[in-house]
């Protein structure tokens, strides 16, 4: 039976280690004033464990406190908690006639993390899994980054909602391999399914894009949210997100979203529960034109590493890039053919709102252009601000852009579209990621992991709490 299960410091006192304990559940747990017990340190496993036993080398002390006398155990030897050198606090486990000392499950937990990468690096291959897949194309561009470093990986778990994405992507996606768990269901009803949740395998790292319908501006202002975390469908998946990260316990963690995300709840929630399992985290802000990508588009990064690898996110974009312009990505589309419209209603809109003073304006871009506005998830319907390719020699009349040059714009290999049809398409790869930021991101993953392996090869690895007990219970 446990009496007790309790977090102390470890403190120090006339430079040894000390835990001391003077509690009444001593006694109730058979360890009263006056009884013996033996002690066994556990290197292997890092604990000591206390049994009650009447041959035992040591006593259980005493002492007065209020006209009461307690129990106590005060170990106060560098020898006796070495299995615990280094360590900020410690986990109390208190049974019947048995004391386990252990390190925190949360230290626990990362030198497991750290002991899993060691060994996963040096066979030169790692785990990921990826959460609201969608096609997979962030995990293409982080699979490629971790190669381009010279780390292979192979994608164990793939969660998304949407089946017939799933897969397409188990089709046409590299990173998928036979041994590819994917689940298709929604995130939040996957975490409820014990029997599921025990099937899923620990990794070395999770990726997540969280939809960012609740945090968009458009998303926002479409549901007249007040908060992100109102949005009915998607305001909740931290909490799903940071339960699948405590079931695989990934070394390193990398959250995608709209820059908006960065000042939601939800993002502080996970920033300050992943600093409390043992990561670092760190963000940073990608987008198209410092990468010389045609679509400008912005996205927040938040990268989570267990605490001792160090991954900076300084530099990341490069040093100069080549000037691209829309003629490199476009399609041979006949001048006569009927993809070119005079899209009468974004005119009518367009002189409707100029009236009113909206300052809607129709984005129109040309074959020398370098910059492409946001192509969205929508964009094959034709809305009010997506952009729209002019013909070469017909004024006023215009065509969307193909899917292909849509995957071009962003930089995403074609083959992930291969055989879908041209609005499926769209919408895969309005939600995407620009593909050459993401590559680089993980690229320099890999390489902070591998210099981590270099220097933390044969030296032991502990991670202390970053809270202090004494304020965490508020």
């Amino acid at each position: 039976m446990i009496r007790r299960y309790i977090i102390r410091n470890l403190t120090t006192h006339r430079g040894s280690p000390r835990i001391y304990l003077d509690t009444k559940v001593l006694a109730d747990a058979g360890f009263g004033a006056g009884v013996t017990y033996s002690r066994h340190t556990d290197h292997e496993n890092r604990r000591v464990v206390l049994r009650v036993d009447s041959q035992g080398q040591y006593r259980v002390s005493r002492k007065e406190a209020n006209g009461q006398v307690l129990p106590v155990i005060d170990i106060n030897s560098k020898a006796a908690l070495d299995p615990l050198d280094g360590l900020a606090a410690v986990r109390l486990v208190i049974q019947d006639n048995m004391i386990c000392m252990m390190p925190m499950a949360s230290e626990l937990n990362a030198l497991r993390r750290l002991s899993r990468l060691r060994e996963n690096l040096s066979q030169g291959r790692l785990t990921t899994a990826s959460l609201s897949h969608g096609g997979g194309i962030l995990d293409n561009a982080a699979h490629t980054g971790l190669k381009q470093a010279g780390i292979e990986s192979q994608l164990a778990i793939a969660n998304e909602i949407d089946t017939d994405l799933l897969e397409h992507a188990s089709v046409h996606n590299e990173v998928w391999q036979g041994t590819t768990m994917g689940l298709g269901a929604p995130m939040q009803e996957v975490v409820q399914d014990e029997w599921l949740m025990s099937k899923i395998p620990q990794v070395d790292i999770l990726a997540v894009g969280i939809p960012c319908s609740g945090a968009s501006r458009a998303g926002v202002s479409k549901r007249k949210l007040g908060m992100m975390e109102e949005h009915p469908e998607v305001g909740h998946l931290a909490a799903s997100f940071l339960m699948v990260v405590q079931r695989t316990q990934p070394s390193v963690v990398v959250v995608e979203c709209v820059t908006e995300y960065a000042q939601s709840a939800s993002a502080q929630i996970m920033r300050q529960h992943l600093r409390d399992c043992g990561y670092a985290v760190k963000e940073v802000v990608l987008d198209g034109k410092s990468f010389g990508v045609l679509e400008h588009r912005k996205r927040w990064f938040l990268v989570a590493a267990t605490q001792g690898i160090g991954i900076e996110l300084e530099n990341l974009t490069p040093v100069c890039t080549a000037v691209r312009t829309l003629a490199e990505v476009m399609e041979a589309v006949p001048a006569d053919d009927p993809a070119w419209r005079d899209f009468n209603y974004l005119k009518v809109k367009q002189h409707r709102d100029q009236e009113k003073g909206n300052g809607f304006a129709m984005q129109i871009v040309k074959p020398g252009d370098s910059q492409v506005p946001v192509l969205r998830k929508g964009y094959a319907k034709g809305g009010s601000t997506d952009p729209l390719l002019a013909h070469p020699e017909r004024d006023g009349v215009y065509r969307l852009f193909t899917a292909n040059e849509h995957a071009r714009i962003k930089e995403i290999p074609e083959h992930l579209i291969e055989g879908m049809s041209q609005s499926r398409a769209h919408q895969l790869l309005g939600q995407s990621v620009l593909f050459t930021p993401v590559k680089a991101l993980f690229e320099r993953i890999g390489s902070s992991l591998l210099n981590w392996y270099r220097q933390a090869s044969g030296t032991r690895q502990h991670v202390a709490p970053v809270y202090q007990l004494a304020l965490a219970t508020g």
